[in-house]
């Protein structure tokens, strides 16, 4: 036997697999992420143009922890793509991959920035509140909260979700209803005029039922990973 066929072996020895426990990253990611809108939902007003400010005084315990959840739902958004990518296997296309993996990282990424600026303003409020409201940065950092979370990564996440739809319909890795589930979702997150804060939950609530899914296949007598 040459090096060549001793080194491939070797590898193949070596070669990572992914962790059935890996699939419960997505619910992860869901459960956080839920809990993290539905707290804000109810400690912060709707709209932007609202008037109420009392939310920085009376709530502002609540959005922190909310925001510090953030860190790790991101985390485990991370390991929740890599499973998907690793349910795919050798089906992967470029073009369909290269669209889901870069909607995926943009709505992360889009969440991030929204915590990052709703931190800043109750923060902003603790040192200096009377100038947060005179200067308009108050007004200014609350439209890009809800711009980021209510608009933009809706629709990356819409994205997300078609380019996946696509895939699992083309290679029949997930099966059909769940690749249709997929696409009546991503259409409602894409075309809604409504901007109901609510919806933001439509996300997580399909990667929960596509995650649950992962996890029970995983689990199956004879399933080597998810």
């Amino acid at each position: 036997m040459d090096n060549k066929h001793i080194n491939d072996e070797l590898f193949d020895g070596r070669r990572l697999t992914t962790p059935k426990a890996a699939a419960a990253a997505g619910i992860i990611f869901a459960l956080l992420i839920g809990a993290t809108f539905t707290l804000i939902r109810t400690a912060m007003p709707a709209y932007p143009t609202d008037p109420d400010i009392t939310w920085l005084k009376e709530h502002s315990e609540t959005v922190t922890l909310a925001l510090s959840l953030v860190p790790y739902a991101g985390i485990a958004f991370l390991w929740f793509i890599g499973v998907i990518r690793d349910r795919i296997g050798s089906y992967e296309d470029r073009f369909f991959s290269t669209v889901f993996f870069g909607s995926a990282l943009i709505y992360i990424a889009m969440i991030f920035a929204a915590a990052a600026l709703a931190a800043g303003l109750i923060s902003s409020y603790s040192v200096a509140a009377q100038s947060l409201f005179d200067s308009g940065l108050y007004i200014y950092n609350r439209a890009l909260i809800w711009q980021f979370l209510n608009i933009y990564s809706i629709r990356m996440s819409s994205v997300f979700m078609i380019s996946l739809g696509t895939i699992w319909l083309r290679t029949a890795v997930m099966p059909r209803w769940l690749a249709l589930i997929t696409y009546g979702s991503a259409l409602v997150l894409m075309f809604s005029i409504s901007y109901n804060t609510w919806i933001t939950l439509l996300f997580p609530a399909w990667v929960l039922v596509i995650s649950i899914y992962i996890l029970l296949q995983s689990l199956r007598p004879g399933s080597s990973s998810v």
